[in-house]
C-alpha cells in the first residue's frame, strides 16, 4: 500500500482536495436548500456568512491538526482522550465519512438515471463508479491529489461557461427587494448554507501528509474561498434565472436553469451534459476523498491494512447507498450528515485544541 506519510502533498493540493470535496451535490442543490430556509432573495448573503463560518471553523480544526504533526485525527484523539473513548470518537468520524460517501454514490446514481443514462439500472452505475474510485484510492493520496488537480480547473471553467450563459435568461428583479424582510432570515438560512461547505473538516487528516503542516490554515483559506465564489455565483444566476418560487418547486434547481435555454446553431445547442459531466466528477471526488478517509480511520483506529479496509468496505457501502427508498429520504439522509458534522466539527475540535494546549502547559 503506497498511502502513507512518506506521501506527502503540497499546500495546494491540499486546497484543491478541500475545494473538491466541498463541490458534490452542494452545486445542484444549495439554492433549494437554501430558499427553503431563507424565503427571500437575499439568500446570497446567507452563502457568504455561510463560507465565513465553515472558514472560521476550518482553521481552529487546521491550528488543531498542526498541533500534532505526523498524526491524523484518528490517532491524536486516543492521545488526548484514551484508548477507548478517542478509539470511540474516531469511530463516529469514520461513520460520517463513511455515510457521506454512501450519500454522494446514491445522488450520483439518481441524477445519472434521471438526465444521462434512463432505463440503466442504479447497481450498473454505482458499480463502475465504485470500481474506478477504487483503482485511484489503491495508488495513495498522492494519486488522488494529483488527479483532483486536473479536476478542479476543468470544473471552474466549464462551470463558469455554463453559468454566464445563464444570464440570457438573467432578470435582476429577481433578486429584489433587497433585505426586505430584514435580517433574521437571511440569518436563518446560515445554518443551511453552512451545510453546502461540509468538506473542510478534511484537514484534521490531510495535515497528517502536508510537506508544510504550518500551512494548513492557507490550505482551508484557499479551499473554502473557491467553493464559496461558485456557490455565491449559483445562487445569484439561479435565483435571478427563476425566481425565488420556481426554485422552491424543483428538486434541482441549477440543471433545470441550464435546460431551460438552448443556443441553436452551436456545437452544443443545450449545456445540461456538460454540468452534469462536470457535477459527477466532482461527485467522483467527494466518493473518493471520503470513501479514502473512512478506511484510513478505520486502518489507524484498529491497526490493520488499509489496502484490506478499502476492499472489505466496498459492499458495505453500495448496500447502505441503496437503503433510501426515494429521492426524499435520500435528502433527508444528506440533512441529518449535516447536522451531524455541525455537531461532530464545531465543538468537538474546540475541546481538542483546549485539551492540546492545557497539555502542552501541563508539560511545561
Amino acid at each position: 500500500m503506497k498511502s502513507s506519510f512518506k506521501d506527502r502533498i503540497t499546500t495546494i493540493q491540499t486546497a484543491v482536495i478541500i475545494s473538491n470535496f466541498m463541490l458534490g451535490s452542494g452545486i445542484l442543490t444549495l439554492p433549494r436548500a437554501a430558499a427553503e430556509k431563507v424565503e427571500t432573495p437575499d439568500i446570497w448573503l446567507s452563502v457568504i456568512i455561510g463560507g465565513l463560518v465553515a472558514i472560521a471553523a476550518g482553521i481552529i480544526m487546521a491550528v488543531l491538526s498542526r498541533s500534532h504533526a505526523g498524526k491524523t485525527v484518528f490517532q491524536y484523539n486516543q492521545v488526548l482522550l484514551g484508548k477507548w473513548i478517542g478509539g470511540f470518537l474516531g469511530l463516529c468520524f469514520v461513520v460520517y465519512f463513511f455515510t457521506t460517501s454512501a450519500y454522494q454514490l446514491r445522488a450520483m446514481a439518481e441524477v445519472t438515471g434521471l438526465f444521462l443514462l434512463e432505463g440503466t439500472p442504479s447497481w450498473a452505475i454505482m458499480m463502475v463508479f465504485m470500481w474506478v474510485s477504487l483503482y485511484l484510492m489503491i495508488g495513495g493520496i498522492n494519486p488522488i491529489a494529483r488527479l483532483f488537480e486536473i479536476i478542479l480547473p476543468l470544473t471552474i471553467v466549464i462551470y463558469l461557461l455554463v453559468m454566464f450563459m445563464s444570464l440570457r435568461i438573467f432578470e435582476w428583479d429577481n433578486l429584489r427587494p433587497f433585505l426586505g424582510q430584514g435580517l433574521m432570515p437571511v440569518l436563518a438560512g446560515v445554518k443551511s448554507t453552512s451545510l453546502s461547505f461540509l468538506g473542510v473538516e478534511v484537514i484534521l487528516v490531510l495535515t497528517a501528509f502536508m510537506n508544510t503542516p504550518d500551512k494548513s490554515i492557507k490550505a482551508v483559506v484557499y479551499g473554502t474561498a473557491i467553493p464559496l465564489l461558485l456557490y455565491l455565483l449559483t445562487v445569484i444566476v439561479v435565483i435571478g434565472g427563476l425566481s425565488l418560487e420556481g426554485v422552491l418547486t424543483r428538486a434541482w434547481p441549477t440543471l433545470d436553469l441550464i435546460r431551460s435555454y438552448e443556443f441553436p446553431g452551436l456545437i452544443f445547442e443545450r449545456f445540461e451534459s456538460l454540468l452534469l459531466v462536470i457535477w459527477i466528477m466532482q461527485i467522483y471526488s467527494t466518493f473518493t476523498i471520503t470513501y479514502f478517509v473512512a478506511a484510513l480511520g478505520i486502518s489507524q483506529i484498529f491497526k490493520v491494512s488499509i489496502r484490506k479496509c478499502l476492499y472489505i468496505l466496498l459492499p458495505i457501502v453500495f448496500i447502505i447507498s441503496t437503503l433510501p427508498q426515494n429521492i426524499n429520504v435520500l435528502f433527508k439522509l444528506g440533512d441529518l450528515l449535516g447536522q451531524t458534522a455541525l455537531y461532530l466539527f464545531l465543538p468537538i475540535p474546540i475541546l481538542l485544541l483546549l485539551l492540546t494546549k492545557w497539555r502542552k502547559r501541563s508539560n511545561g
